[in-house]
């Protein structure tokens, strides 16, 4: 075992790259790249290997994030998720 093992709860944990380096199924070494923020690839960038999106959660660096709005009705005891924050059509 490496310098940086661990042991917790009586198993040895760590780093998997204390174990092994980073290889393919077929033993070779692996080829990693790195492509950026899946969320701002366009369609034809998309591949499997582009990493999963953030879809619903958008771009969490943006500057104009809306924290306000109208407080909703028949909550009760809630204390989270009372506002509406969306078009008050």
């Amino acid at each position: 075992m490496g310098k940086f093992s661990q042991k917790m709860m009586g198993k040895e944990v760590g780093q998997a790259a204390e174990y092994a380096t980073p290889h393919s199924m077929s033993g070779g070494p692996a080829k990693l790249r790195h492509v950026g923020d899946p969320n701002k690839l366009s369609a034809v960038q998309v591949t499997p290997s582009s990493g999963s999106a953030r879809v619903s959660a958008g771009d969490p660096a943006r500057d104009d994030v809306k924290t306000t709005g109208i407080e909703t009705r028949g909550n009760g005891a809630a204390t989270k998720g009372r506002m509406a924050r969306g078009p008050m059509a």
